[in-house]
């Protein structure tokens, strides 16, 4: 029997949706801080196969998720593109910031695979591993985002470094997508043939930039993305989660042929309805702080979305991560009453 997450990506409505989370390998679990503390960093955990096929697989064991999400990071994109990257826990992400056209010198032009490797056979150990029943997901960051932190160096509030490069160098910053839209989709494409079923590309700042630039850095991109992949893999499936699209969901659905689309916790449910989901299987969009938040806040979003979007294809999920202080109970009871188990559904 097909998979009852690929099933929702080829169009078809569950009377109970599969649901995974965004995020769901993390912080919040115990058995994830205790890998955790076996690593000098992040990063060392991202390329240690054994420990991160564990974290893949602990959220699935603990609770039954419909989906496994690969354990990385979207920067392992510029790490293989020969960029400084460095991940350390309550700092975030810190890069060699490329702050002129000439930093662009710095890249590889083609994305370095011997450095990924270890993303690769993490891959071949999590499917040995894996319940029948659960898509395998793989994941980049789409080139928008993953541009901001290569130009910053950081995470910013509001990505003002790479916006000021795209307006000041647009023709320094179009050759910077166009490197990370080669190297994206060839990442995609060697995760595929490792053994993921499906993809997700996060394009998590989508949100910052205005409609004409969004079109610009994010739609024109991700639709390259998704040509390059499906030539080199036919019928990949593909999800796109471009974060705080709001109004421009339509648009990005119109240029970007994913399979189906992340919707975050800010997207109304009745224009995600009757506007997106008529178009395209949807994934989403629980408020993360409504999960850590739990009891009746957590009951009633989770109701309303399920009364929502129950007669479309739909995977539930957060409209973002999961929150590193989120209590396990709170995801046993999404669970249970995304499921109907509970007695208060």
């Amino acid at each position: 029997m097909p998979k009852p997450l690929l099933r929702v990506l080829a169009g078809e409505c569950n009377v109970i949706p599969p649901i995974w989370l965004m995020r769901q390998a993390g912080r919040y679990l115990p058995e994830y801080r205790a890998i955790r503390e076996k690593t000098d960093s992040f990063l060392d955990l991202c390329f240690n196969p054994k420990l991160a096929a564990e974290v893949t697989l602990q959220p699935i064991r603990r609770f039954g998720f419909d989906a496994a999400i690969l354990f990385s990071d979207i920067l392992v994109v510029p790490y293989a593109l020969d960029q400084h990257v460095t991940i350390e826990t309550g700092e975030g992400p810190r890069l060699d910031a490329i702050k002129e056209p000439a930093g662009l010198k710095q890249l590889r032009v083609e994305v370095d695979h011997e450095k990924l490797a270890p993303v690769y056979e993490t891959i071949a150990r999590v499917k040995q591993e894996l319940p029948a029943s659960v898509t395998f997901l793989g994941f980049c960051g789409a080139p928008w985002t993953v541009a901001t932190y290569m130009i910053a160096g950081r995470g910013t509030s509001d990505q003002f470094p790479a916006r000021l490069f795209a307006y000041e160098h647009p023709q320094a910053f179009a050759k910077l997508i166009d490197i990370l839209v080669e190297a994206s989709a060839s990442y995609l494409v060697r995760q595929l043939q490792a053994g993921v079923d499906a993809v997700q590309i996060f394009d998590t700042w989508a949100g910052v930039l205005p409609p004409g630039e969004f079109r610009k850095w994010c739609i024109e991109p991700c639709a390259r993305i998704v040509a390059m992949v499906r030539a080199r893999v036919p019928g990949a499936r593909i999800i796109g989660f471009p974060r705080g699209a709001g109004t421009e969901l339509k648009c990005y659905l119109a240029g970007v042929p994913v399979d189906a689309i992340g919707l975050d916790w800010m997207v109304e449910l009745n224009f995600a309805r009757d506007e997106i989901q008529t178009l395209r299987p949807i994934q989403g969009n629980l408020d993360p702080v409504a999960l850590l938040a739990g009891g009746a806040a957590l009951d009633g979003a989770i109701d309303g979305i399920l009364k929502a979007f129950a007669k479309g294809p739909f995977v539930f999920n957060l409209g973002h991560g999961v929150l590193p202080d989120t209590p396990i109970a709170h995801v046993e009871r999404l669970m249970a009453r995304v499921r109907g188990v509970s007695a208060g559904r």
